[in-house]
């Protein structure tokens, strides 16, 4: 914690953001778990998501995006993606407006959570604002898109069928620049021993061939660190992390490989609901769990906040609150494997035989950090 020039310990002001559907159950979960380690955190409530978009005509207010460069830090529950706002996502435009370039995705092993693997603990990091996900678009059969069309034959000497909607997937040198060398420092920080580049460079030369080339590059600067560097083709790594995963330890990726492997990764480990994730950029980092906002459990106090509650050892590790973060993982794993006061999905029988509810399990768990 920071301290005043009069000694006294100051609270960390982060914003708050609730969600939707889910979200507020398994956000408010995470909020009491990480006030139950002592660490003083001033909570700045927000609004997002499609149940404020009759409230503020826009389901991402001003306010809120205001609020999170204010404090640096949110925390955020899961948001439905509204139908016909103009937006994408919620979660897109957040990055894209706080140029939250990377995605954090760490994927661990905790005993009592069912999986066919054991001892996983690797993490994704996943460029966040370009690739096919940047949202450049061209619609099937629009006068643009016909046009687009005629150019890039012309420029490429290829034929492209007229009834073809077009992605544009820019990959840029310094995007991936700053995405490895924060992969870098992660490692070095995170005391991690490989970093894997993924990419599918042998057909798409001049965008993932610039990704992978630049990334060695990039890669030079940190020979001394000690950090084995390698890169995988996205198809074997797909393979590799079904047959052989505990080869792995940081694994970076563009946009929407990273995308996919990251659920590839939460499989191996017993799934979403174990799941955390942060987007962290230069001035700003917001977590949150990689899990959507599930509607048809909203306000039932049923659902797993494991990985929110994890984001939220994320945020604390993020604030430099190393101890903290360690004591609320630890309680979080001790639960699980005891089993006795866990979600339908955790249980042995993975019924509601024997389960608790979502606030419960949050109840257990502060006990237990305490």
């Amino acid at each position: 914690m920071s301290r005043n020039t009069e000694g006294l310990i100051l609270a960390h002001k982060v914003t708050f953001i609730p969600g939707d559907g889910i979200g507020p159950d398994v956000a408010d979960a995470a909020k009491r778990c990480v006030d139950a380690t002592g660490v003083k955190i001033d909570w700045i409530y927000k609004e997002a998501g499609s149940d404020v978009i009759a409230k503020y005509k826009t389901p991402l207010p001003e306010d809120t995006l205001l609020s999170i460069k204010n404090t640096k830090v949110a925390l955020k529950g899961p948001i439905t993606t509204p139908v016909g706002t103009g937006f994408r996502s919620v979660n897109v435009e957040l990055r894209k407006r706080l140029d939250l370039f990377v995605c954090l995705r760490p994927c661990k092993s905790y005993k009592g959570v069912r999986s066919k693997y054991e001892n996983i603990d690797l993490v994704i990091l996943r460029e966040n604002t370009e690739d096919l996900y940047a949202g450049i678009e061209f619609e099937k059969g629009r006068d643009d898109t016909k046009n687009l069309i005629k150019q890039i034959e012309a420029l490429s000497n290829k034929t492209i069928k007229q009834d073809s909607g077009i992605s544009i997937k820019p990959i840029s040198v310094s995007a991936t620049e700053r995405l490895v060398n924060y992969a870098f420092d992660y490692a070095i920080k995170n005391k991690c021993r490989k970093i894997t580049v993924v990419h599918k460079a042998n057909i798409m030369k001049f965008t993932d061939g610039l990704f992978l080339e630049t990334a060695r590059k990039t890669a030079q600067n940190f020979k001394t660190s000690g950090i084995e560097f390698e890169d995988r083709i996205v198809d074997n790594m797909c393979m590799q992390l079904v047959q052989v995963p505990e080869k792995y330890d940081v694994i970076v990726l563009p946009n929407l490989y990273g995308d996919i492997l990251s659920d590839l990764c939460a499989g191996l480990v017993g799934g979403l609901g174990v799941a955390p994730g942060a987007n962290i950029g230069t001035d700003c980092a917001v977590f949150e769990a990689t899990h959507g906002s599930a509607p048809k459990y909203k306000g039932l106090n049923k659902v797993n906040p494991v990985a929110m509650i994890l984001s939220g050892v994320l945020m604390l590790k993020h604030l430099g609150e190393n101890k903290a973060a360690e004591k609320l993982e630890k309680a979080v794993s001790d639960i699980i494997a005891e089993g006795k006061y866990v979600t339908y999905d955790l249980t042995a029988s993975r019924t509601e035989k024997g389960a608790v509810g979502t606030k419960e399990m949050a109840d257990a768990i502060i006990k237990r950090v305490k």
